[in-house]
């Protein structure tokens, strides 16, 4: 199964990073093949955490694919969790960590993921490796265009 993962500092707090990566309506301004995002529902819980239901849109030339996916935000543990729920993949799972590292923040990102299509998977695989890589980046200069 195809899995990336990133830790980076950077020069903000780990709340605004939270909130950075929090707020996925915006991913399609600035975030790597994101075409769209929409919520289909919000449900805060009653310990806090906060649950979205996102359908986003990903395009890469000709190919494009929509899925739904369930994002958990838990501001009290700086943990955002998404997991798959509907579209082309037969599995996915990303999970955002944000962590006080003195003036900056160490901000952790893993995700793993499985296509249901064998041929979607070798079309959009290797693109799709070369957007988490630059996952890290995209966020960085969002925050640092909203923060400074």
């Amino acid at each position: 199964m195809p899995a990336f993962q990133s830790s980076r500092s950077v020069g903000f707090s780990p709340d605004q990073m939270f909130d950075l990566v929090a707020d996925v309506e915006h991913y399609p301004e600035f975030l790597p093949l994101c075409e769209g995002l929409k919520i289909r529902k919000r449900l805060p819980l009653e310990d806090g955490r906060e649950v979205l239901l996102a359908d986003m849109s990903v395009g890469y030339k000709a190919i494009r694919e929509t899925f739904t996916s369930r994002v958990t935000l838990d501001r009290s543990t700086l943990r955002i969790d998404v997991e798959y729920v509907d579209g082309p993949f037969s599995h996915m799972e990303n999970i955002w960590r944000f962590k006080a590292n003195g003036n900056n923040t160490t901000v952790e990102f893993s995700i793993n993921y499985q296509f249901k299509s064998r041929m979607l998977g070798l079309l959009m695989g290797g693109m799709f490796d070369q957007a988490f890589r630059r996952f890290a980046d995209a966020f960085e200069k969002r925050a640092a265009m909203i923060y400074r």
